[in-house]
C-alpha cells in the first residue's frame, strides 16, 4: 500500500499543470547594448591583428639580416604598450578630466571593479589596440638600427604618456569629461591625427635623433636604394592591414548600428584609390609601377579616410584616397632628398597622410566646407606635432644619455638579428641566397647594406 501511496503522489504531482517561470524578455535596448559589446570586441580584434600586418610590412621592406629584431620590437611594443596603457596611459586619457587637458582617474582600471559596468573592459580593450597602433609606427622608421633595449624604453613612455596626453585633448569625452579640442569642434573621428600622426611624429623625431643607416646616402649625400629583402611577405602585411581598417575605422562607433556600413564602404574606397593614386604617381615618375610605393598607397589613403570616414560621401572618400596616395609618394622622396632615413616611409604615411586626412575632415564634410572648422583642424593637427616631436625627440634623447639609442657600426653591418638576439630569421637559407635574402657582397656600393623599400630601386639620385 505504501509504494501504491508513493507513486500515486508522484503521479498527482506531475499531472498538475505548472506555468513555466522564464526571464524577462529583452527588450531593444538591452539586445542594442550586447550588440555593442559584440562590434567593440570584434572590432578590437581586428585592430589588434593589424600589429601582424604592421610586423610583415616591416619586415618585407627591410633586410632579411633584421627579421628577428624587427618581430621582437612589434611583439614588445603591443607587451609593453598594454602593460603602460593599463597602469598609466588610460587614466590619463579617460579619467576625469583636469580642465580639458589631463585625465586624473582611471589608473590601473580602477573605474572598473566586479560587479560594476563592464563596459569600461571593453572600452580599454578597444582603446588600447589603438594605443598600440600609434607605438608600432615608429618601429619601421627606426629600423635596422636601433638598440632592442631602447626601442622597449621608448615604447612604454610613448603608451603611457605621450600618445594618451594628446589623445585626452582630442578623445577624452568618449568616457569621462571633454577634452580641449574636443570642446572647439576637432573632427576625428578614428584617429588620422590622434593615431597616425601621433605615431608619424614620434616616428620623425626618432629617425632624426639616430641618424641614418650605415651607406644609405654617399659621399654628395644623395639616396642609395637599399632594397627589402621580401615584398610578399609585405604586401600579405598590407592585406592584413587593410582587413584590420575595418575594424579601426568601422569600430570606432563602439555600436552595432547601421552606420558600420557607410564607414565601411569609404574606408575600403580611399585605399583602392589611393593605390591607384601612389601608382598613377611613382609610374610618371620612376617609369616602372614600383610596388613598393603602390602598397605605401593602400596604406596613405587607409590614414587619410580615418578621420573623415563617418562624415564624407564615398565620391569625397575616392577623392581624400586619391591625393593620399600621390602626397605619400611625393613625400618619401622628399625625405629621402633631406637625408631622412625612413626605410618602410611610416613618416609620409602616418605623418603627412595623418595631416592631410584631419584638414579634408573639414574640406570635404558632408555639411559642407567651413572655414571655421578648417581652422580648427588646423589647430588640432598642429597641437599634434607641437606635443609629440618635442616630447619624443627628448625621450630618444634620454635614452641616448643613458642607456644608448643606436648599435654598434659592426653590429649594424652584421644585422640585428645576430648582434642583439643572437639568431637568425633564415638560419638555413642566409648564406645561400645572398643578395636576394637582402645582403649584399662587400664590393657593393653600399657596402653590406641595403635600405628602404620606401625608396624605389630605380630613383634617380
Amino acid at each position: 500500500m505504501l509504494i501504491k501511496a508513493l507513486f500515486f503522489a508522484v503521479w498527482l504531482v506531475a499531472s498538475v499543470t505548472v506555468e513555466p517561470v522564464l526571464a524577462d524578455e529583452p527588450t531593444a535596448a538591452d539586445v542594442q547594448t550586447h550588440l555593442n559589446y559584440v562590434w567593440t570586441l570584434i572590432a578590437a580584434t581586428l585592430v589588434f591583428f593589424m600589429q601582424a600586418g604592421f610586423a610583415l610590412v616591416e619586415a618585407g621592406f627591410t633586410r632579411a639580416k633584421n627579421s628577428v629584431n624587427i618581430m621582437m620590437k612589434n611583439l614588445m611594443d603591443f607587451a609593453l604598450g598594454t602593460l603602460g596603457f593599463w597602469a598609466v596611459g588610460f587614466g590619463l586619457m579617460f579619467g576625469r578630466s583636469l580642465g580639458g587637458w589631463i585625465g586624473t582617474s582611471g589608473f590601473f582600471l580602477s573605474d572598473y571593479s566586479p560587479g560594476g559596468d563592464p563596459w569600461v573592459l571593453a572600452f580599454w580593450m578597444f582603446q588600447v589596440v589603438f594605443c598600440a597602433t600609434s607605438a608600432t609606427i615608429v618601429s619601421g622608421a627606426m629600423a635596422e638600427r636601433t638598440k632592442f633595449v631602447a626601442y622597449l624604453i621608448y615604447s612604454f613612455v610613448i603608451s603611457a604618456f605621450i600618445y594618451p596626453i594628446f589623445g585626452s585633448w582630442a578623445w577624452g569625452g568618449l568616457l569621462n569629461g571633454k577634452g580641449w579640442l574636443e570642446n572647439l569642434g576637432f573632427i576625428d573621428f578614428a584617429g588620422s591625427t590622434v593615431v597616425h600622426s601621433v605615431g608619424g611624429w614620434a616616428a620623425l623625431a626618432g629617425t632624426l635623433a639616430i641618424g641614418p643607416r650605415i651607406g644609405k646616402y654617399d659621399a654628395q649625400g644623395r639616396p642609395r636604394a637599399i632594397p627589402g629583402h621580401n615584398l610578399p611577405l609585405a604586401t600579405l602585411g598590407v592585406f592584413i592591414l587593410w582587413i584590420g581598417w575595418f575594424g579601426f575605422n568601422p569600430g570606432s562607433t563602439t555600436a552595432g548600428i547601421p552606420d558600420v556600413a557607410w564607414i565601411f564602404a569609404n574606408t575600403n574606397l580611399a585605399a583602392a584609390a589611393g593605390v591607384v593614386g601612389a601608382l598613377l604617381t611613382i609610374w610618371s615618375i620612376a617609369k616602372k609601377p614600383d610596388l613598393t610605393m603602390t602598397l605605401n598607397g593602400a596604406l596613405a589613403g587607409l590614414v587619410g579616410i580615418t578621420a573623415a570616414c563617418n562624415n564624407v560621401n564615398p565620391a569625397s572618400a575616392v577623392l581624400i584616397g586619391l591625393i593620399a596616395g600621390i602626397l605619400v609618394v611625393v613625400s618619401v622622396l622628399f625625405f629621402d632628398r633631406i637625408r631622412i632615413d625612413d626605410p618602410v616611409g611610416a613618416i609620409s604615411v602616418h605623418g603627412v597622410c595623418g595631416v592631410w586626412g584631419t584638414m579634408a575632415a573639414a574640406i570635404f564634410h558632408i555639411e559642407g566646407f567651413s572655414l571655421g572648422q578648417l581652422g580648427v583642424q588646423a589647430l588640432g593637427a598642429a597641437s599634434a606635432f607641437l606635443w609629440t616631436f618635442p616630447t619624443a625627440y627628448l625621450t630618444f634623447q634620454m635614452i641616448r644619455a643613458t642607456v644608448g639609442l643606436r648599435v654598434s657600426p659592426e653590429e649594424e653591418m652584421d644585422g640585428l638579428d645576430v648582434g642583439e638576439h643572437g639568431e637568425s630569421a633564415y638560419p638555413d637559407f642566409a648564406l645561400a641566397t645572398g643578395i636576394s635574402a637582402g645582403f649584399m657582397p662587400k664590393g657593393a656600393p653600399g657596402g653590406t647594406v641595403y635600405a628602404p623599400a620606401s625608396t624605389p630601386v630605380h630613383a634617380k639620385g
